[in-house]
């Protein structure tokens, strides 16, 4: 009976053994593939573990053994105290699974560390703005998540430069020391790629400084370098260093460095878009103050002349437009009378497109107001001030490789004759009330600034009550649809026509046109250039009937 309870208890014991150990060497498998020095740790609890009597048949490597296998030095094993059989206290037994809880909890904290770090790291990248605060954490980040002993950062410049950006040590005395060796390191570099005379592809100039920062540092330091590629440029290098011989570079490592260095990348290229943001934003600001001054420079209203209504309105397709047009008193000496433009009888009405758009287009077009309201006071005819326009203006067009159309007319309103001359524009449109049909005012003449020697041709007509005339901008005639079809001259001498029959207004026939224009092009498309239109009607003079009786 007795015999019979000892191998029982024999039998209990060794099946009991034999679980903890399989539950020992499946953890230790575990841990092998995340952090190879807790292998090390769990060895040095080898020792308290009766592996001979749970398993006499296999064979386990010593404390020794294991510790080198992991190439780490293994957690020093505690004497066991025998117990104090006189009634003292007694030290706990180190049990396997003690030892296998200590491990799991190790391993969390460290995997914790390792998340805190990161999100550390990922709080910086979404909150600073400025991208040297966020480069100062990047060598330090590296080398805690990778129990390292310091880190560096080097930047490539566009000019084919090296810059050492960051350097961090866990111990301050040996900071100075390798900065100084990573400093000699890129001017060796850059100073062999100067005595070359030619640039140094970027594969070359990688495997280059690698090389060189290894040899500084020295082969008994562990060295990782991996890059910093933004927008698949790389954009600079990021090392990690320690110099603990028994230090490796496992994959876990390798793959944080180079977490780290993507953050960076992207901290990099944040930046970047940053800048090119403002500078957007400043020249956007530009463009609204040239938009601004030359909505100024245009006639804020139409005048007020005898015997005529005017409605104009200019379309942008940019912030800053080529179109132009403009109202001038033509009587110099109206203009310095007490009595104002009121009493003004001769008007020039001019309107021009200046080859292109946008802000070019704008500072030519400033340029020609200019250069035709001096022209327009001193009262020559209209061939003649196109004629000195050209003159004037040549040089600076030949030199821009721009030109200008320019439609220049003046209205006598004691006379109601109209005298114009045309630079190559698109001729105005007349629709004559008493015949109900429309004619085109146009005269010979080449584009302003494409030959200075160019000669222009006067016309005339006598307006009538009733007509109507429209100057405008190929803006209108170029309009063009989601097919890619034009609007055309014809479609807008019919809808003018159209227009002249049901409209007495100015500013309604110019809304019609307006309209007509934006529904061909298709609601919500922009237009593609300048659209500007002039509508001068002469009035209708009232009927004297008597009244009625």
């Amino acid at each position: 009976m007795l015999l019979f309870s000892e191998q029982s208890r024999r039998t209990a014991r060794f099946y009991a053994n034999a679980s903890q150990s399989l539950l020992f060497c499946l953890l230790m498998s575990t841990l092998a593939t995340v952090k190879p020095r807790f292998l090390a740790c769990a060895f040095g609890y080898l020792p308290h573990f009766p592996f001979s009597s749970a398993f006499p048949a296999l064979s386990f490597p010593s404390n020794r053994a294991a510790a080198s296998l992991m190439t780490t030095v293994p957690v020093p094993r505690q004497p066991s105290q025998p117990p104090d059989r006189l009634g003292g206290s007694t030290a706990p037994e180190v049990t396997p699974v003690f030892a296998l809880k200590e491990l799991v909890l190790r391993l969390r904290r460290e995997h914790n560390k390792v998340q805190d770090l990161l999100s550390s790291l990922g709080f910086a990248l979404r909150s600073f703005t400025n991208l040297n605060q966020f480069l100062e954490l990047t060598p330090l980040i590296a080398s805690r998540v990778t129990d390292a002993d310091g880190g560096a950062l080097i930047l490539f410049k566009p000019n084919g430069q090296l810059r050492l950006e960051r350097v961090h040590c866990q111990k301050t005395d040996q900071c100075q020391d390798v900065r100084k060796a990573l400093e000699l390191a890129t001017r060796q570099l850059v100073a062999n790629a100067a005595k070359e005379g030619k640039a140094v592809p970027l594969v070359n100039l990688t495997s280059a400084l690698d090389h060189q920062i290894g040899q500084t540092l020295g082969s008994d330091v562990q060295l990782f370098g991996t890059a910093i590629l933004a927008k698949n440029v790389e954009r600079g290098r990021l090392y990690v260093f320690s110099y603990d011989p028994r230090y490796e570079w496992t994959e876990t490592r390798q793959k944080l460095v180079r977490l780290v260095a993507d953050q960076t990348a992207v901290a990099i290229a944040n930046d970047e878009l940053t800048v090119e943001l403002r500078k957007k934003e400043r020249l956007d600001r530009e463009l609204e103050i040239g938009a601004e001054i030359q909505y100024q420079l245009l006639p804020r209203q139409c005048p007020k002349i005898e015997g005529v209504e005017l409605a104009a309105r200019c379309r942008t397709a940019n912030r800053v437009g080529g179109d132009y047009y403009d109202f001038i008193p033509a009587n110099y000496d109206q203009i310095l009378s007490k009595k104002g433009l009121s009493e003004c009888h001769r008007w020039s009405i001019a309107i021009g497109d200046v080859m292109g758009k946008g802000v070019p287009a704008g500072l030519i077009m400033t340029m020609l107001r200019g250069m035709l309201r001096a022209e327009v006071l001193n009262g020559h005819s209209p061939s003649r001030i196109l004629q000195h326009l050209n003159h004037v203006m040549y040089a600076d067009l030949e030199n821009s490789n721009r030109f200008v159309t320019l439609f220049y007319s003046e209205y006598d309103a004691k006379t109601h004759t109209l005298s114009y001359s045309n630079a190559a524009h698109n001729p105005p449109l007349l629709w004559q009330a008493a015949s109900r049909s429309i004619k085109r005012l146009d005269t010979l003449g080449m584009l302003i600034g494409l030959d200075a020697d160019t000669e222009y041709e006067d016309g005339k007509v006598q307006l009538q009550p009733g007509d109507t005339l429209i100057y405008y901008t190929d803006g209108f005639t170029d309009a063009a649809n989601q097919a890619g079809d034009r609007y055309d001259e014809e479609n807008l001498m019919r809808e003018f026509q159209w227009a002249c029959q049901h409209y007495n207004s100015p500013q309604a026939i110019l809304d019609h046109l307006f309209s007509q224009v934006e529904q061909f092009i298709g609601p919500g498309r922009p237009v593609e250039d300048d659209m500007t239109l002039i509508v001068m009607r002469v009035n209708t003079p009232p009927t004297n009937e008597p009244p009625a009786q």
